[in-house]
């Protein structure tokens, strides 16, 4: 454990003993099964297990056998003298098995057990464990039995304390020393503390103790974990919030409704100016959580509008994992009467007034939030908004696009978005403690990185506090610059060089952050906003204003719920193996993730949840290098996914491979694409494409040929 390998429990010596000794012991496990099956719980059985146990304590059934015994043996005895004789026989079979294997999970739990009877001595208990914390130090099951027993005892949080510190003292990489600390300081900061001068004063003094322990050692992990879960003590983010929604608060829909065909198209606000969407169902509302929730109903959201009645309001979650989801929708569907064209109509949504939205913890989401928007109302015979695919494939080529100009005096996506992170609005002087202490962290780390220059716990450390205290000092993210995102980049980017093993923890990083730094203002957004020429039939020679973040070494995808206004989307030539999260983008008609690292179709399951996607290029993956383990899918079960039957393959199982079948199906099934392009992948060959058509009958234009 934390790098000290296990040592050999030979005795060493010649192969015919050895051979003794493993003949030996089953003949011991063998008579012990037969006891134990037969259930004997004689004083000469108990004796040979004992004996079974000091060679091997890992057998966790012959600890259990000892269990029943005893429970026996004790219902058959009155005196408090015998029942303590027998069991203070028990703490010795324990310290016996114990002596050859400090770390067996079955002898610490027998022991807990006994002592839980309440018939031995506490103060015997502390004294063992410190034989035993000098034997061996970082003896985590150690700790955690003292842990134990201070809380039968009802030590005193202080005295541990002290213990822990002096163990500290003895040695800075005691990471369980460290590890018990931080649980007694949980415990004393809920219980014992009333205000925030006191708690302030306590931490003050760990940090003056890690800080010791990080001088030291620069490299030794052990007190930047302990230094880590301090900073999570003070700088900790609020709790779970509606981050977004769409339409945006505050903002205006201008709906144009045809009466016979019940289709909508809505001109709406964006960072670069006005676009308008198509929908043929409905308009969707779209709230997005900071946290998955489940609960989101017409009871625990109302929707009120004279147009539209909250109770007839059917919510899904965006999530292939139940109903438990960060992002939610909706379809408003307008009545076919009651309302009057011209006229702008206001919906009023609140989340949360009554209990019923639950989080994952099963605690419920206690953050009630208000938004509106207007819908301003027309009638009118639908005009076009992505043509009908008949005539030519969209272009995908970078020759298609150019920068797109924005007018300056007006970007009302700015008007609207609001995500925090931390709470910096609430208690004064609690905001004031954060900041001093990461400024005194911060302090600190960069003093650390003068000595140590390549130290990748310092960099990490200081990549993070740099980033909480942008979020506590900035507030929104898009009316406050980040100051230190530069900055935050380059220390991971460093990371990636210097701790090469972790190097694909520091990518996903790197691309949160830059995600984040892309969509937090008009300034960072605009350089990513392109339009196009307008060739092929989607855009039936309109132009086509798109959000390109082709090119970027992303390897994660994060801060989608600040582009749920996004319809065209450019994600090429990252190296982007998972599309997670991208669900939330429920306008999203013309997506480009070729030229990534998708191994097979399954990774595109979360484009399952966007029924407004009409195209998408995934051509030069690698699907097909890396095929999935489709036995889990094979047979109807209600761990199975729900929403793919068996009969949605058996069709092709005979004559195409089922494996592919199934993650075409997973990967399509539902969608309404009419142009998809595949080429360059490894699946892409003639019995894949026979597939695809078949899943997608709506499909148009496969890799720019008409698909018949």
């Amino acid at each position: 454990m934390h790098g000290r390998p296990r040592k050999s429990s030979s005795d060493g010596g010649s192969q015919e003993k050895d051979m003794a000794k493993a003949a030996g012991l089953q003949s011991l496990q063998t008579q012990f099964f037969k006891n134990h099956h037969e259930k004997i719980y004689t004083k000469e059985a108990l004796q040979l297990n004992a004996k079974l146990l000091e060679i091997n304590p890992d057998i966790y059934t012959a600890w259990n056998y000892r269990k029943l015994a005893i429970k026996q043996l004790l219902e058959s005895e009155s005196e408090s003298a015998s029942i303590k004789q027998s069991l203070d026989e028990e703490l010795r079979v324990v310290e016996r098995a114990l002596k050859r294997n400090l770390t067996s999970y079955g002898a610490w739990h027998h022991r807990k057990w006994v002592i839980n009877m309440g018939y031995s001595s506490l103060d015997h208990e502390f004294q063992l464990l410190d034989q035993l914390l000098k034997a061996d130090s970082r003896n985590f099951n150690a700790w955690n039995y003292r842990r134990f027993v201070a809380d039968m005892k009802k030590s005193r949080d202080e005295d541990e304390l002290k213990f822990t510190t002096k163990k500290i003292n003895e040695n800075f990489s005691n990471y369980s020393a460290w590890h018990n600390r931080s649980a007694i300081l949980s415990h004393m900061l809920k219980n014992k503390y009333g205000g925030i001068s006191a708690k302030e004063q306590e931490m003050t003094e760990e940090y003056e103790l890690v800080r010791q322990a990080l001088f030291t050692d620069t490299e030794d992990q052990s007190g930047w974990f302990y230094h880590l879960w301090l900073l999570g003590q003070k700088i900790a983010p609020i709790g779970p919030k509606l981050e977004m929604s769409w339409p945006c608060n505050g903002s205006q829909l201008v709906i144009d409704f045809n009466e016979q065909s019940h289709a909508y198209v809505s001109d709406f606000d964006t960072p670069f100016g006005t676009d308008h969407c198509m929908f043929s169902e409905g308009i969707p509302l779209v709230l997005h959580f900071s946290e998955p929730v489940k609960g989101v109903n017409a009871s625990t959201v109302s929707v009120n509008s004279l147009l539209l009645q909250s109770e007839s309001l059917v919510w899904r979650p965006i999530s292939p994992h139940g109903l438990q989801a960060k992002t939610w929708v909706t379809l408003l569907k307008l009545p076919s009467t009651n309302f009057r064209a011209g006229e702008t109509y206001t919906v009023q949504i609140r989340v949360a007034d009554t209990l019923g939205i639950i989080l994952l913890n099963g605690y419920n989401f206690a953050c009630p939030t208000a938004l509106n928007f207007s819908l301003d109302i027309h009638t009118m015979t639908i005009r076009s908004t992505g043509g009908n695919f008949e005539t030519v494939p969209l272009a995908w080529e970078a020759d298609f696009f150019f920068p797109l100009a924005i007018d300056e005096n007006k970007f009302p996506i700015e008007l609207h978005l609001d995500s925090l992170s931390i709470d910096g609005s609430g208690n004064q002087e609690n905001t004031r403690w954060q900041q001093e202490t990461l400024d005194r962290e911060i302090k600190v780390c960069r003093e650390l990185l003068e000595i140590e220059m390549d130290s990748k716990w310092a960099k990490l450390t200081l990549a993070r506090l740099l980033i909480a205290q942008d979020m506590l000092s900035g507030g929104s993210i898009l009316r406050n610059k980040r100051m230190h995102t530069d900055e935050v980049l380059q220390l991971f980017n460093d990371l990636i060089e210097i701790d090469p093993s972790h190097a694909e923890y520091y990518k996903d990083q790197f691309s949160l952050i830059l995600l984040d730094k892309v969509s937090s203002g008009k300034q960072n957004l605009q350089e990513y906003l392109w339009d196009s020429k307008g060739t092929g039939s989607l855009s039936n020679g309109e132009r086509n204003k798109w959000l390109r973040l082709h090119g970027l070494s992303l390897s994660r995808l994060g801060s989608l719920e600040q582009l749920l206004w996004v319809q065209r989307l450019d994600i090429s030539h990252n190296r982007l193996q998972s599309i997670d999260g991208l669900e939330a983008l429920q306008l999203l008609g013309c997506l480009n993730l070729s030229h990534n690292l998708l191994a097979n179709f399954t990774a595109l399951g979360p484009l399952r949840q966007i029924k407004t996607l009409r195209a998408l290029n995934i051509a030069d993956n690698k699907i097909g290098a890396h095929t999935v383990n489709s036995t889990r899918f094979s047979f109807p079960s209600a761990l199975n996914n729900s929403s793919i039957s068996n009969a949605d393959t058996t069709r092709d199982a005979d004559e195409e491979n089922l494996e592919i079948s199934w993650e075409i199906t997973i990967a399509f099934k539902g969608l309404h694409l009419r142009q998809l392009d595949i080429a360059g992948n490894p699946a892409n060959d003639e019995k894949c494409r026979r597939l695809l058509m078949k899943t997608l009958p709506s499909l148009k234009w496969l890799d720019g040929t008409s698909v018949n």
